[in-house]
C-alpha cells in the first residue's frame, strides 16, 4: 500500500516532501487507525528538533560568505601554485580547488555553480573544450558532499542517530581516494588527448598566491580542528567557521559588502526550508515504516538472496544508483536510510559509518546522471555547454566513482580507520 501511494503521488509531479506527508496521511486513513492523526502534527515537528541540524544552515551560510568574500578565488590560485604547471594542470588546479572548497561548502549544487562561473571560462581561454572544462568541475564538486563537512553527512548522522563529528572524519578517506582517481583520469586523459600545458609561475608569483591564501585556510582549518580536535560539535564549528569566513572576507581581503548580506540570508534561509521539510515530512513517513514492519520485509527478501554483506552492499549500491538517477540525493537519502540502515545493521552487522559514507557517494552519483542530475543542470546552465558535451567527458570520472564504491563496500576499514 505505501509503495503504491508513494509511487503514484510521485508521478503525479508533487514536491517530494508533500508526497511523503501525503503518504502517510493516506496510510493512516486506509488502515482506519485514526487515533495516529494525534500523532502526526508529533511526528512532524520531532523530526527536525534535533541540534545536528542547525549545521545546515550554517554550512550554507559559510559557503555564501566564502564566494562573497573573495575566498574562492584565491583558494583556487593557490592550487595553482602546485600543479599548474604540468600537462593540463588547469584540469589538476579544477580538482584541486575543489578539494579546497569541498571542505567549506558541503553542498555539490553550491559548488558547481560557484565553480563553473571561475574554472570553466579560463580552461576554455587556454584551449579545453567547454564540455570537458564543465565535466571535470562538475566531478570536482563530487567531493563537496564526500570531504567533511557534508549536509548528505549531518542528515544521515540525524537519521541513524550517530555522531556527526564521527560521520564527517568517516568521509576523510573515500574523499582523498576519490581526489586521487579523478586526477589518475585526468592524467590518462591528458596523455591521451594531449592537453594544453599549464602556466609556469614565477616565484614571486606563487609566493603571493600563498600569502593571500593563507587567511581564506583559516576559514576549514577552523572547523576541521574543532571537530577533529574534540573542541566542537559539527554545529558550532559551522558557527565559527561564518564568523571566520565573515571576519577573513571583511578584514583581510577587504571584499565582504555587508550590504549584500541580505539576499545571502535570503538564500539561505530558501534552501534551509527546502531541506527541512524534507526532513520533517521523512519523520512522518518512517514513522508508517515502522508501523508497516518495511525493514523486517525487506530484510526478510534479502536474506533470502544472500547472507554475504559485501553482496548486500552490491545489492544497495545498484539500488541507490538507480533512485538517485530519478530523485534528489537528499530526498533519497530521507526516504532510504530509515528503511536499509535496520537491515544493514541488525542483518549483516555492518557498521553504521560504512553504510552511511556509502550510501552518500552514492546518491552524489545521481547529481550527474539523467533524468534529475540537478548538479549537470546547474553547470550546464552557467557554462552554456549542452548537458550530451558534458556526459561523455563526465563517464570516466563517474565510472571512477562507481569502482570507489565497490571498494569501500569490500574493505570497510578505509572507512571506519579514522573513528575505530
Amino acid at each position: 500500500m505505501i509503495p503504491f501511494s508513494f509511487g503514484l503521488l510521485l508521478m503525479l509531479g508533487l514536491p517530494i516532501a508533500l508526497v511523503l506527508a501525503m503518504t502517510a496521511l493516506l496510510y493512516i486513513y486506509i488502515s482506519g487507525n485514526t487515533v495516529l492523526y494525534l500523532s502526526f502534527p508529533q511526528q512532524f515537528f520531532a523530526a527536525i528538533e534535533n541540534y545536528g541540524l542547525l549545521a545546515i544552515p550554517l554550512f550554507m551560510l559559510v559557503g555564501e560568505l566564502m564566494n562573497e568574500g573573495g575566498i574562492t578565488r584565491r583558494l583556487v590560485a593557490l592550487a595553482s601554485v602546485f600543479i599548474g604547471h604540468i600537462r593540463g594542470g588547469l584540469a589538476y588546479i579544477n580538482i584541486l580547488a575543489n578539494m579546497f572548497l569541498a571542505s567549506i561548502v558541503g553542498s555539490a549544487n553550491a559548488q558547481v555553480a560557484v565553480m563553473s562561473q571561475v574554472m570553466v571560462p579560463e580552461m576554455e581561454r587556454q584551449g579545453y573544450q567547454r564540455g570537458f572544462a564543465t565535466a571535470t568541475t562538475c566531478a570536482g564538486a563530487l567531493l563537496a558532499p564526500i570531504i567533511p563537512p557534508s549536509m548528505l553527512f549531518v542528515i544521515f548522522g540525524v537519521l541513524a542517530q550517530i555522531s556527526i563529528g564521527d560521520m564527517f572524519i568517516a568521509g576523510i578517506i573515500p574523499g582523498v581516494l576519490m581526489a586521487a582517481g579523478f586526477v589518475i583520469v585526468i592524467a590518462l586523459l591528458g596523455w591521451r588527448y594531449n592537453y594544453p600545458p599549464g602556466i609556469r609561475l614565477s616565484r614571486q608569483q606563487k609566493l603571493r598566491n600563498i600569502l593571500s591564501a593563507i587567511p581564506s585556510l583559516l576559514v576549514p582549518a577552523v572547523m576541521i580542528v574543532g571537530i577533529l580536535g574534540g573542541l566542537t560539535t559539527p554545529t558550532e564549528a559551522a558557527a565559527l567557521g561564518a564568523l571566520a569566513a565573515t571576519l577573513v572576507g571583511k578584514f583581510a581581503h577587504k571584499e565582504m559588502h555587508f550590504d549584500r548580506l541580505g539576499g545571502m540570508l535570503m538564500r539561505v534561509g530558501i534552501n534551509t526550508g527546502v531541506v527541512l521539510s524534507l526532513v520533517a515530512a521523512a519523520g512522518v513517513f518512517g514513522w508508517v515504516i515502522v508501523f508497516e514492519k518495511v525493514p523486517q520485509q525487506l530484510a526478510s527478501v534479502l536474506q533470502g538472496i544472500t547472507a554475504d554483506p559485501f553482496v548486500f552492499m552490491l545489492l544497495v549500491t545498484v539500488l541507490l544508483l538507480v533512485v538517485g538517477a530519478v530523485l534528489d540525493g537528499i530526498a533519497a537519502l530521507i526516504l532510504l536510510a530509515p528503511i536499509l540502515l535496520p537491515v544493514a545493521i541488525e542483518v549483516y552487522d555492518i557498521n553504521p559509518y560504512h553504510f552511511g559514507v556509502v550510501m552518500c557517494i552514492n546518491l552524489t552519483v545521481g547529481l550527474l546522471t539523467p533524468p534529475v542530475g540537478a548538479a549537470l543542470y546547474v553547470a550546464a546552465r552557467v557554462t552554456g555547454a549542452k548537458p550530451a558535451e558534458i556526459i561523455r567527458p563526465l563517464l570516466p570520472f563517474l565510472i571512477i566513482t562507481i569502482l570507489l564504491m565497490i571498494l569501500l563496500s569490500w574493505q570497510p576499514f578505509l572507512v571506519t580507520a579514522l573513528i575505530s
